[in-house]
């Protein structure tokens, strides 16, 4: 990666000569394309983190899309809009090699930091009038909640339905035990990232959301889609294909035993029900 010339500021792809989709005419039309673009930078990573405060950058330029760390030494930025926009953000990073190449727009509308935790999410395996798995996911205070009757996949090819249901404390994640209609196991947990272009709760709201969960069982990309309303709306939960993906297999069937206590719901189910046991 070459060095910024010392005095002159760095030079990036398509602002000293033209790139594709900005002084160039677009095919069959003979008028020039809309003067944005997309850019994708790669670098060492420097010694002190800068990734909130280039986001609070591209915010305040009108700048799209994201930055993340990769591995142990590297930073990676994926900067789209104006063209003036970005090559602004470009010139305020740190005088540092920088590798920049022209990417297509993956149409953001924020600019985020990926990689980083946005709360805890479980799994947990619930007998009740009937059999599923609640999905929960913190967000604002709260674990918002799907209930998915054939529990989660790590199959891409598996399109789950996941009925979202009420809200729950945080604190109703380490429950575990029989109830009155039967028990509870804590299947998985961990953390979660909040991805996708769309911030969040909007994307909740809107109806397609995005998390990468760092779980026991369950790791890597996942999607949530709505795809009915109501009061009780209906969504698809489904693997993204990623390194963790793992196609034809059943999770559910080969790790059935409880995060915490490595107890099966049947185990717990056959335990005599406490008193004041949770439903």
């Amino acid at each position: 990666m070459p060095d910024r010339p010392a005095g002159t500021g760095r030079k990036t792809a398509g602002t000293d000569r033209k790139t594709a989709g900005t002084d160039r005419k677009t095919a069959g039309t003979g008028r020039k394309t809309a003067s944005s673009r997309a850019l994708r930078l790669t670098a060492a990573l420097p010694e002190t983190d800068i990734r909130a405060s280039v986001r609070e950058r591209a915010r305040a330029l009108g700048v799209l899309g994201w930055i993340r760390t990769v591995g142990d030494d590297t930073l990676e930025i994926h900067a789209e809009g104006p063209s003036q926009a970005v090559e602004s953000l470009v010139a305020s990073l740190p005088d540092a090699p920088l590798e920049v190449t022209e990417v297509r727009r993956e149409g953001h509308e924020q600019f985020a930091i990926r990689g980083v935790s946005a709360g805890v999410f479980v799994v947990q395996e619930h007998a009740a009038t009937a059999h599923h798995f609640d999905l929960r996911l913190e967000v604002e205070g709260m674990m918002r909640s799907w209930a998915v009757p054939k529990g989660p996949s790590l199959d891409p090819s598996a399109k789950r339905l996941a009925v979202q249901v009420e809200d729950h404390e945080v604190g109703h994640n380490e429950f575990e035990g029989p109830t009155e209609r039967g028990g509870v196991i804590v299947w998985d947990r961990g953390t979660y990232e909040q991805g996708g272009r769309v911030p969040w709760p909007e994307a909740i709201e809107r109806g397609h959301a995005v998390f990468v969960l760092h779980g026991e069982k369950l790791r890597g990309g996942f999607a949530l889609q709505r795809t009915r309303a109501g009061s009780k709306p209906q969504w698809l939960l489904v693997k993204r294909r990623d390194e963790e993906a793992r196609p034809g297999s059943d999770i559910v069937a080969e790790r059935p035993a409880s995060v915490l206590s490595d107890r099966t719901l049947d185990q717990v189910r056959s335990e005599e029900s406490a008193p004041g046991a949770q439903a």
